[in-house]
């Protein structure tokens, strides 16, 4: 499906800290420079016929003030919008409430860079499993980004699911779980609890698998 290494080495992830009304948050960023113009990234990334294509399935009134839901996923109010640079959202799951903002860059070396950054509320989930449990999830999107950008096709979403449940898909959770580890450390979280919450999400992603 992807080569992983390659993959894995293609996205920076960093991790940081963020007063919010809520409360502490920790910010997690993750970004990919992609070979395309930005207005052709901020439509796959904002277009609800072209979303499905690399990501779920969206609906809603996609502008400021507007709710959207993704199919079997998050949902949330739409923040703010500066087409076709940035856009703030936030995220509404499981009863719990984060945010996130995108953010379009041309690259000086060519390409566009996309950049995502989650602010999510510490809690008893983030102490047990840490950035990966969040982190994971947006690798496993930007796969997705990856291969549309570089068919312009639909990545099929039963393919997808299946891959992930190989050999070489675990490898793939299994190395994003690690550099989401590496982050929680360079952020200051003791190496012993980085290393011990990133394996217990490894093992989250990979059960029954």
């Amino acid at each position: 499906m992807i080569d992983v290494t390659h993959q894995i080495n293609a996205v920076r992830r960093h991790l940081g800290t963020r007063v919010l009304e809520a409360g502490e948050a920790r910010v997690l960023t993750i970004s990919q420079t992609y070979d395309t113009t930005v207005d052709d990234l901020w439509n796959a990334c904002t277009d609800p016929e072209r979303i499905p294509r690399w990501f779920l399935p969206v609906s809603g009134d996609l502008r400021v003030g507007g709710r959207y839901q993704l199919e079997g996923n998050a949902g949330g109010v739409i923040e703010r919008c500066d087409p076709p640079k940035s856009y703030a959202a936030t995220w509404e799951y499981g009863g719990m409430v984060s945010w996130i903002e995108v953010r379009l860059t041309a690259d000086p070396e060519g390409g566009t860079r996309f950049e995502l950054e989650h602010a999510a509320p510490v809690d008893d989930h983030w102490t047990e499993f840490g950035p990966g449990a969040v982190g994971i999830g947006w690798d496993m999107g930007l796969i997705g980004l990856t291969l549309h950008l570089a068919s312009k096709q639909a990545v099929d979403p039963a393919e997808a699911a299946a891959w992930f449940a190989t050999e070489e898909g675990k490898r793939f959770i299994t190395l994003s779980s690690e550099r989401w580890g590496d982050a929680d450390i360079a952020a200051g979280t003791d190496e012993a609890v980085a290393r011990a919450a990133a394996e217990r999400t490894t093992a989250a992603y990979t059960a029954g698998s």
